[in-house]
């Protein structure tokens, strides 16, 4: 590393933040506005379900809406709506969306809603998103985002599972080309569910307009009633009571509720906006993702507006929307200083402009940081994001279950020299170790489980929604105290992390176990793939043996080109992984499966390769183009 004495700096507030982490926390809730302030910092007496604050009040959307209305700052902007599907753009101010968040939450009274009930909310990327998820949290009432679009059974799952008194929802989602009926998707979804909402709110857009039925409540009505006249003040709520629950996809085919609570995300996600992404009040952060991905909620929504900084609500695709200079306009046009995406969006620009020609026709020259997390930030996609931005491009890794980042340059307290592949060092609070499978950590440079040692800070998830059993079966079964985070990788001689896929990506290839982060960081550093992913396919001899599948970039001549270039592959694969990665297969194919938020399904590529039933996740975002490859990855 090129500068050690920035490192200690860092290094030593990490180790602060684990030798004293009640002083570190307590610190951070500073920052807070508490109705009771905490006294009690972290209750540890039912170890592994710690809470932070135990005894503390508060009420998040005041800490995120009203305090700064209070402070002087209501005609801030809040929310940039930027929606080229629709051809719509709207500036909210903090004064607006407090007036709009007040209406909402009275409205949500007006049916019924009380502390602590649940209430689901199905919709697409509109301010209407963010203005409901913030008033279920002015009145107490636990918002259970799903993403848009989802298919009846899902959404059925956590109706029953959430069991929302209200569900509020849209007649319709705009893709580029298309239009996703929602309301006939929430309606076959009550009609399969146990569980019966009292009420759903629709908000009628106009590119498709739903039928009303007796439980529907259309927005426009539950926002300008008498019960949103009257409006809703913050109901002070317990910092251990819950925010919202988000669900993943769980193993056994039923949906796991991320639990988050109030308080410790409040402290935590307003400590990573200064310190981890260096946004200040006032300035733009873009998050290019959906309010139904913890990245969403976190950084979306919740982080920006604690802070009091500007978020832009991004109804639109990184490419078609309607080009490769999508991104770039919207960070010229509000001035963004700060982008979180994922690597896949970046790999879709770089495809369709391998030269960023488009970047010259804006200037962003008030831009400081790109941010990329949801997958592995393969180095050649860095490079080349670096090269053509000219800032520095941070790769940050965490998961739904922590709700923060886990690892991360740390660009709001020092930027630390970047290592392409890792998401640099452990961020404050987090005790990450890597250990073998008898549970010892393993020395620098060996690959093992990340795992990261109880308690975890605060904004991580205390439990599963109603299944204490199953959050420990699922995360502290394997290494008594620890929380397993199921992704494997190494620590480096500097302390730097790298994260090299899931653990069950691992290829036992003739008894050497290899990731297959490693391979795909060689076939990403062709000049003419765009994409790839491989995936371990079973074989009689070696156990498994890699498939590789890739995308071309726009302009290279698959027919021409393609012997040639699989050549290439397979070459670079034996020369910078080693012939013991026994890479014969390199399929070149138009796209890759991926979910909607753009991870690529390697574990189902590899059931299908394996001629096993596929599990094929409900998030995928164009079911075409696994069917397509699914002849392709059987050898037909």
């Amino acid at each position: 590393m090129s500068d050690g004495a920035s490192t200690a700096a860092y290094g030593d507030l990490y180790q602060r933040s684990l030798r004293d982490p009640e002083g570190f926390w307590r610190e951070a809730a500073g920052e807070i506005d508490w109705v009771t302030p905490p006294g009690r910092i972290l209750d540890d007496d039912n170890p592994p379900f710690y809470r932070w604050y135990p005894d503390a009040v508060l009420n998040v959307c005041h800490n995120a809406v009203d305090r700064h209305v209070k402070a002087g700052r209501g005609d801030q902007a809040a929310i940039h709506y930027d929606s080229p599907v629709t051809g719509t753009k709207l500036t909210v101010t903090y004064a607006e969306l407090l007036e709009q968040v007040r209406a909402c939450a009275g409205g949500l009274k007006g049916l019924g809603v009380e502390p602590g009930d649940r209430v689901v909310i199905y919709l697409p990327m509109v301010p209407e998103a963010a203005v409901a998820m913030l008033a279920c949290a002015r009145i107490g009432a636990v918002h259970s985002v799903v993403f848009g679009g989802f298919a009846p059974q899902e959404l059925a799952a956590r109706i029953d599972d959430a069991a929302p008194r209200v569900v509020i929802s849209a007649s319709c989602g705009v893709e580029p080309n298309r239009i996703v009926p929602y309301k006939p998707f929430l309606d076959e979804a009550i009609r399969r569910s146990a569980h019966q909402p009292e009420h759903c709110v629709i908000l009628q857009r106009e590119q498709l307009r739903a039928e009303m039925g007796e439980r529907d409540v259309d927005w426009a009505e539950l926002v300008t009633g008498p019960a949103a006249r009257a409006g809703a003040d913050c109901v002070p709520v317990a910092s251990t009571d819950p925010l919202y629950i988000l669900y993943t996809s769980g193993t056994t085919g039923r949906p796991k509720g991320i639990y988050r609570d109030s308080g410790g995300y409040a402290v935590a996600l307003l400590w990573s906006m200064r310190n981890l992404y260096d946004v200040r009040p006032g300035e733009t952060m873009f998050t290019a993702s959906d309010v139904g991905w913890v990245v969403g909620h976190s950084y979306i929504v919740y982080g920006p507006l604690l802070l009091g900084a500007a978020s832009v609500l991004y109804e639109g695709k990184p490419v078609g929307t309607p080009d490769a200079g999508a991104f770039w306009r919207v960070i010229q046009e509000y001035g963004v200083v700060s982008c979180f995406t994922a690597p896949t969006a970046f790999r879709a620009i770089k495809k369709e402009d391998a030269k960023a020609e488009l970047l010259r026709s804006y200037d962003l020259t008030g831009f400081r940081t790109l941010y990329l997390a949801g997958e592995r930030l393969d180095p050649d996609t860095y490079e080349w994001a670096t090269d053509v931005l000219g800032v520095p491009v941070i790769d940050n890794w965490w998961q739904t279950e922590t709700g923060w980042p886990v690892a991360c340059n740390p660009k709001g307290i020092e930027l630390l020299p970047i290592k392409p592949g890792s998401p640099t060092l452990p961020v404050c609070g987090y005790d990450v170790r890597v250990l073998d499978g008898a549970g010892t950590e393993v020395a620098a440079g060996t690959e093992g489980a990340i795992c990261i040692r109880l308690p975890m800070p605060p904004g991580t998830l205390p439990t599963l929604w109603h299944d204490d059993e199953r959050y420990v079966a699922s995360y502290l079964s394997a290494y008594p105290g620890y929380y397993l985070t199921g992704d494997g990788g190494y620590v480096d001689d500097d302390g730097y992390l790298f994260v090299m896929g899931r653990t069950d990506d691992v290829l036992n290839v003739a008894g050497h176990r290899l990731s297959t982060g490693a391979i795909e960081a060689a076939l990403a550093g062709h000049e003419a793939v765009a994409e790839c992913a491989v995936v371990g396919v079973s074989d009689q001899l070696k156990g498994q043996v890699p498939r590789a599948l890739v995308v071309l970039k726009s302009g290279v001549d698959a027919a021409a080109e393609g012997e040639r270039i699989r050549a290439e592959l397979v070459e670079r694969v034996r020369g910078e992984v080693g012939a013991v990665a026994a890479l014969r297969r390199v399929d070149i194919v138009a796209a890759l499966p991926k979910t909607r938020s753009g991870k690529i399904l390697r574990k189902t590529m590899r059931e299908i390769a394996d001629g096993r039933t596929p599990t094929v996740p409900a998030t995928i975002e164009d079911a075409a183009v696994l069917e397509a490859l699914t002849p392709v990855l059987r050898g037909d």
